[in-house]
């Protein structure tokens, strides 16, 4: 299962004199459509003529001038509102639409949209890195090759090149990797493939690893992974990375919610809710990716990270509802639902963090459909306890440029937690489904510890048509806000 690489990335101070392709922009000024980026060789007229326009993201591809075989002129809307969202967004679509190309051996491109400063030269290096992702096909036929080779963004940083590159470059491919492993058939990617998989991430690094199987499991009274993965032959795993930088100043903890297939267990799925269920581990995914990230780029931060791995079915050894287990620690909990299986394994994890004395905890999860409800398909939710965590969440996805909105997490939904035969019951009523989960994971979270609860469900798969830098698919968010919260941390 070998996982994909980014193009190799460069910064460069002018357009070079000879690519194979040259991504300049059309920004739409108080005069009218203008080019940014381009060379003395391409015209507006030219432009205009074979239909560019100014929408971001809007792509048409031509042949070029003398320095490139083909440009590529893509829609940066109006210059007033040219944000470096904006700037990312339009670098991913013009990369789309480059690597649809299949040039052989690969396409050099150079992006040249009139980055000026190291913001915004950061959101078009991601965007086209991100941009340039396609999901190897698992055929009898030859990998394709790499669709994009390298890209070299036009803008003139001077010493701050080479390591703004290589920030970049280590923060696409984590997203790369997640992406990735959503993307893989549950009949290739399960627990204990998943956690071979983590193993092989932290190679070359300064990551420790940690793997619990089932009678690891048992032996650490880890009773929410053990009933969720009960009614499969695939038994579950919790896997830990340890990143310990020398002059670490703070200690963030990671946990991911990983279940490899969801059918529902004995609450089973409607047939066409489970086709894409192989998505519901992309909370671990995020947490192991992100983690190699933070460790590649050397932050002073103390990371722990905890993937919950499990296969969630229907057999003879499934649990069910009424069911009372006992999670890592000793608390019980009523189950209420078997399809409400993720909180449970998130429990164990959550648990076992109370050892590692984490100075924040997130968790990142495909919890509920109710969040999807609530902020649709491409932004995620924020609930904490703590609103200094909340602002620390929601600064870093700014930056990122990944979509969070915060909701409330108040007392009416811990109360509706309250068990007649068990500390808690792991959900409550059908309204508010998310913030009830939150509820539910908060009973396991350190006490005074400042925790967030990042439910990704509706932008961890993207099952519609590819926009901007996020792909058809698995799209890897919350891969970058994780890493520039620990980057805020440090």
């Amino acid at each position: 299962m070998s996982r994909p690489t980014a193009p190799a990335l460069t910064f460069t101070s002018s357009l070079p004199r000879s690519t194979d392709v040259v991504v300049v922009g059309l920004v739409e000024g108080g005069s009218g459509p203008k080019l940014v980026g381009a060379g003395k060789e391409l015209s507006l007229a030219t432009a205009l003529q074979v239909g560019a326009k100014t929408k971001v993201g809007h792509v048409v591809l031509l042949p070029g001038p003398r320095s490139a075989d083909r440009v590529a002129v893509v829609g940066l809307g109006k210059a007033a509102a040219t944000t470096p969202e904006v700037v990312r967004r339009a670098a991913g679509s013009a990369l789309r639409a480059v690597a649809g190309l299949a040039l052989d051996g690969g396409a050099a491109v150079v992006v040249s949209l009139g980055t000026t400063d190291p913001e915004t030269a950061r959101a078009a290096a991601e965007g086209a890195l991100l941009g340039s992702y396609r999901h190897q096909p698992l055929t009898s036929g030859e990998p394709a090759p790499a669709a994009v080779r390298s890209v070299a963004v036009v803008a003139d940083l001077g010493r701050g090149a080479k390591q703004l590159a290589e920030e970049v470059a280590a923060t696409c491919a984590a997203v790369l990797v997640a992406r990735h492993w959503v993307n893989l058939p549950p009949n290739l990617l399960y627990p204990e493939t998943f956690a071979e998989e983590a193993r092989t991430l932290a190679r070359g690094s300064k990551l420790s690893v940690e793997v619990l199987d089932e009678a690891d499991l048992a032996e650490g009274g880890y009773g929410g992974l053990l009933a969720v993965g009960g009614g499969s032959a695939r038994g579950p795993r919790l896997v830990r990375l340890a990143y310990r930088p020398r002059g670490a100043r703070a200690h963030l903890v990671l946990v991911g919610k990983g279940i490899t297939f969801d059918s529902g267990g004995l609450n089973l799925k409607p047939g066409d809710s489970m086709y894409t269920m192989k998505c519901d581990m992309a909370g671990a995914a995020a947490v192991l990716a992100a983690t190699r990230a933070i460790a590649d780029l050397g932050l002073p931060v103390q990371v722990t990270t905890y993937a919950a791995m499990a296969e969630n079915l229907p057999s003879g050894s499934a649990y069910r509802p009424s069911d009372v287990l006992t999670i890592h620690g000793g608390k019980t909990v009523e189950n209420v639902n078997s399809d409400a299986e993720g909180r449970l394994v998130m429990a164990d994890a959550l648990a076992r963090s109370h050892a590692d004395r984490p100075d924040l905890v997130i968790d990142v999860a495909t919890l509920t459909g109710a969040c999807m409800v609530a902020l649709g398909d491409r932004i995620a939710g924020v609930m904490t306890n703590d609103e200094a965590a909340t602002e620390r969440v929601l600064d870093a996805a700014e930056v990122s440029g990944e979509e969070f909105w915060p909701l409330p997490l108040t007392d009416q939904f811990r109360d509706d937690l309250d068990s007649k035969v068990a500390d808690v019951k792991s959900g409550g009523g059908r309204l508010g489904g998310a913030m009830s989960a939150a509820a539910f994971l908060e009973n396991f979270v350190p006490e005074g510890t400042p925790w967030a609860h990042l439910d990704i469900a509706g932008p961890a798969f993207n099952s519609g048509s590819a926009w901007g830098h996020v792909p058809e698919g698995g799209t890897g968010v919350a891969v970058r806000t994780l890493v520039e919260v620990a980057r805020s941390l440090a």
